[in-house]
């Protein structure tokens, strides 16, 4: 147990009648139980908050010890395995969804405690898509429970689509119509970006329009199953729309023709939300360096306000991408840590500490409670950027979460073959060979099916 100053103390106590947390003091105690807590969030800054929030729930739970282990995301499987070799693991610990199912694969994790916890936090909470992603092929159980992720969408310009009299993009049909409507070269004006290069940002573009038109990688029996019509004409969809990119292959940095007013919309994460609402973070795409057709422009402080987002894209069904940050425990045989590491686990669910573990990445951090997109406190972040959003918008782009999906996960079974693929890049590859050299699109799929095979073998 940390030794508290009067001053600290006192501090803890105020933040926890603040916080309305007193309730979790009076609970049934655990018994004495010390648990290490693995966290992926190794900043400095991040750690401190963290530390304030373990702070106050130790003070409202004085027989619980908890200590902060920050590990670097890719270090945690080796980590892992390091101290289940040792018998070492910790109770509890925040790691990415797809490390949380492997581990659960492996029989390592706690998941009637992690299924037990989603229901006294209340399933009906949480986006559907979140818990989807850590669900086992055993019917109604989870690996672990999620926490807090970002999304990917199509952000737009609603004026020049309001002006124009076009429907947002969130089907196949209007991201086209728009796309060869704004694609204007002459005038140095663009459609919607999509990734062209061999590289991770192309593939996440690609992902989410496959999936709206039910295209998959594999089957459930982790089958590869690439070389469909579904998948063809997804591709074919994708090579036409980067036809209305900017000239060469593209990265998630032509960001800055939207920026500079020169592109319609673009795919992009969550992540792109202080750029947009915050001139000082906007200001390294503002500039004429990374394009010869940019030559620099100033900050539109209205942009934000410009900005509309489509979480969701629909063909065949609707589709949206997204990263998702898990809580998982770890089995124990000590009975008192699991217990002590579930009540942590919901003292973190609880309005307030969510919400400060939230802020510590405005746009970065997207609550996977439905409710907390459109929280007073939520918007109100320190950095001022949910605010120029607003409670409406902010909703619809948290919605993302409602439909999250991903090549690698397939009824609740996490396919480690795809983890080779994506590493190779064997996707964003087949693309750039479609849209820059323009390969025929039946040869580059072959070629792509092929390489998939070696890989998997």
């Amino acid at each position: 147990m940390n030794k508290w100053t009067c001053t600290s103390l006192l501090f803890l106590v105020t933040l926890a009648f603040s916080f309305g947390l007193l309730a979790t003091g009076q609970q049934e105690p655990v018994g004495p139980a010390s648990i290490e807590f693995w966290t992926t969030e190794v900043e400095s800054d991040r750690i401190s908050t963290i530390q304030v929030l373990v702070d106050t729930f130790q003070a409202l739970n004085p027989e619980i010890s908890i200590t902060v282990v920050p590990v670097v995301e890719p270090d945690v499987p080796q980590q892992v395995a390091s101290s289940a070799a040792a018998g070492t693991l910790p109770a509890f610990a925040e790691m990415g969804s797809e490390n949380a199912l492997a581990f659960g694969a492996e029989g390592l994790l706690d998941m009637d405690t992690a299924t037990d916890t989603i229901k006294s936090v209340g399933k009906s909470r949480f986006y559907s898509g979140t818990l989807r992603l850590l669900q086992s092929p055993k019917r109604g159980s989870y690996y672990a429970l999620p926490y807090h992720g970002w999304i990917q969408g199509i952000w737009y310009r609603t004026d020049w689509f309001e002006e124009a009299g076009l429907e947002p993009p969130t089907t196949w049909e209007d991201f086209e119509k728009a796309s060869a409507y704004f694609y204007q070269p002459a005038n140095n004006q663009y459609g919607i970006l999509v990734g062209t290069t061999a590289e991770p940002f192309t593939e996440q573009c690609f992902t989410q329009i496959a999936i709206s038109n039910k295209a998959r990688l594999f089957d459930a029996e982790g089958n590869l199953i690439f070389n469909s019509p579904e998948m063809k004409e997804a591709i074919e969809f994708y090579a036409k729309m980067a036809a209305y990119n900017p000239p060469g292959p593209q990265t998630w940095r032509a960001r800055d023709y939207y920026l500079q007013g020169k592109m319609a919309g673009f795919f992009y994460s969550t992540y792109i939300m202080d750029d947009l609402a915050l001139q000082e973070v906007a200001a390294g795409s503002l500039t004429g360096d990374n394009f010869m057709e940019l030559t620099g422009s100033v900050f539109d402080p209205q942009l934000a306000d410009k900005t509309g987002f489509a979480p969701l894209i629909k063909n065949k069904q609707s589709s949206s991408y997204g990263v998702i940050v898990a809580l998982a425990y770890f089995l124990k045989e000590d009975k008192a840590q699991t217990a002590a590491a579930r009540r942590f686990a919901e003292f973190l669910y609880t309005e307030d500490p969510y919400i400060t573990f939230l802020h510590m990445a405005p746009g970065g951090m997207n609550p996977v409670l439905k409710e907390i997109s459109e929280n007073e406190k939520f918007i109100a972040d320190p950095k001022g950027i949910f605010n120029r959003y607003g409670k409406e918008k902010m909703a619809e782009i948290v919605s993302g979460m409602e439909n999250l999906m991903r090549f690698g996960i397939v009824e609740g079974n996490l396919i480690e073959e795809y983890g080779t693929i994506f590493a190779q890049q064997i996707i964003p590859q087949m693309l750039y060979k479609i849209t820059q050299e323009k390969e025929d699109v039946d040869k580059a799929m072959a070629w792509a099916e092929g390489e998939m095979k070696k890989a998997i073998q």
